[in-house]
């Protein structure tokens, strides 16, 4: 049984249709790199994941239950968390603020899991005191990033990580993105940086027009010629 298995999905915004018919499916701890043009569907793919939008047909399942269309809290329940592309930290709470508003939901000793973040994210520890506004853009998606995995996610959704980074920090967040998996939080990622992203995948999935173009093992992706021209830039 597969960690997420998403089948013939349909949503989108009110009577605006962007998912036409998206099919993915992730093993636990895997990494899942969602790629293709702008307007593709694919933060729209996470949103539907994260019960962010209106499905109209298909399903989703996650550890062997349907979870289509369940609300973001609930989600957040079933250990599922999302790390939004925008407005994904508190500016005016310091960084250690920001991951104990990640906890809100726990009422139990949350101190080894901050701890552990600390270790995964060693530039936030110095700066744990500093308000999330006055950091780098590379180390406020850090933030981001340990704010979500607070509630000690079975899976974490990244929409669009790298978006606004320099080249520096973008190989810095995908090494991020390594280490979270490597602890066993099954990853699926939407990136446009889609060569590197691609790179580290154990699965990627290319949509165009809201379904799937190409499925395939990342390193397979990178290698085809016809993947390669229409989506990588030759």
């Amino acid at each position: 049984m597969s960690l997420l298995e998403i089948r013939d999905l349909h949503a989108g915004y009110g009577q605006m249709m962007i998912l036409k018919g998206v099919n993915l499916t992730l093993e636990e701890g895997e990494i899942g790199v969602i790629v293709g043009p702008n307007g593709a569907g694919k933060s729209t793919t996470l949103k539907a994941i994260f019960g962010m939008l209106n499905i109209t047909a298909g399903s989703i399942h996650f550890d062997g239950r349907d979870i289509t269309g369940m609300s973001p809290e609930k989600l957040a329940a079933h250990r599922i968390a999302m790390v939004p592309q925008e407005d994904n930290v508190f500016p005016t709470l310091t960084v250690h603020e920001n991951l104990e508003m990640g906890a809100y939901t726990r009422r139990d000793d949350f101190s080894h899991v901050l701890d552990e973040i600390y270790a995964l994210f060693p530039p936030l520890k110095d700066k744990r005191r500093q308000p999330a506004g006055e950091l780098s853009g590379g180390q406020r998606q850090m933030v981001a990033f340990g704010r979500a995995l607070m509630i000690e996610p079975k899976m974490i959704l990244l929409d669009e990580p790298t978006a606004g980074l320099s080249p520096m920090y973008m190989s810095e967040i995908f090494d991020r993105v390594i280490a979270i998996n490597k602890t066993g939080v099954t990853v699926a990622m939407v990136e446009q940086n889609a060569k590197q992203a691609l790179a580290i995948a154990h699965k990627g999935f290319v949509l165009a027009n809201g379904h799937n173009s190409y499925t395939d093992t990342g390193r397979a992706l990178l290698d085809n010629p016809e993947v390669a021209k229409s989506f990588l830039g030759g």
